[in-house]
């Protein structure tokens, strides 16, 4: 099954990439969140207008588990991820359980990324740009690392599927699909704020 370049080649560097996007991402909500806990006037740059606005979602209470709050996470989580593509990059080979609890791993955090976004629309009525960004990060590692897998004998029955041929065939149609649905699902959403800018 041919991507144009092959998702073997590929995959180690959206791993990379995309946990650098992600890895930043959480830094720069990490360093907010502290900013804020020190200095409750303190308005990070996001903060754009009623819907666009980090500072909603990073001051919301409840957002943190265990007391450490969700950006902290996710700078480990991304620098596993990193490091994982860098490994791969360099030749290093990893066994069948190791990717299985990879993609068991990032199957965690794409529920964790939606359970946060349906919060921030629902009850905090805000959206932070840089968890969005997350949210499109794990989103596309979630999909590749799905087919990595299965590529690889993960789920040997899905293999042979006439569904699985036709999702791997039309592997970026169907992620750009999601995100626009998403997209719209958000716009919906906030409509009555975008709906009187346009």
């Amino acid at each position: 099954m041919k991507f144009g370049l092959s998702l073997e080649k590929v995959y180690p560097w959206l791993l990379v990439v995309g946990g650098v996007i992600a890895l930043v991402a959480s830094l720069i909500l990490a360093h907010d969140t502290l900013a804020i806990a020190k200095n409750p006037n303190y308005v990070p740059d996001c903060n754009l207008n009623p819907v666009v606005s980090c500072g909603d979602v990073i001051t919301f209470k409840g957002d943190s588990i265990f007391g450490l709050p969700y950006p902290f996470y996710g700078i480990a989580a991304f620098a596993v991820l990193t490091t994982i593509g860098v490994g791969m990059l360099a030749g290093g080979v990893f066994k069948k359980w190791f990717h299985n609890t990879l993609w068991a791993g990032v199957g965690l955090g794409i529920i964790g990324a939606y359970y946060l976004l349906l919060k921030s629309m629902y009850e905090i009525h805000a959206l932070c740009p840089f968890c969005l960004s997350v949210d499109v990060v794990i989103t596309t590692l979630f999909w590749y690392t799905s087919l990595y897998n299965i590529d690889h004998g993960a789920f040997k029955k899905l293999k042979a599927k006439k569904a699985y041929l036709w999702a791997r065939k039309h592997h970026l149609d169907i992620l750009l699909l999601w995100f626009i649905v998403v997209i719209a699902f958000i716009l919906k959403h906030f409509w009555y704020y975008y709906g009187k800018h346009l």
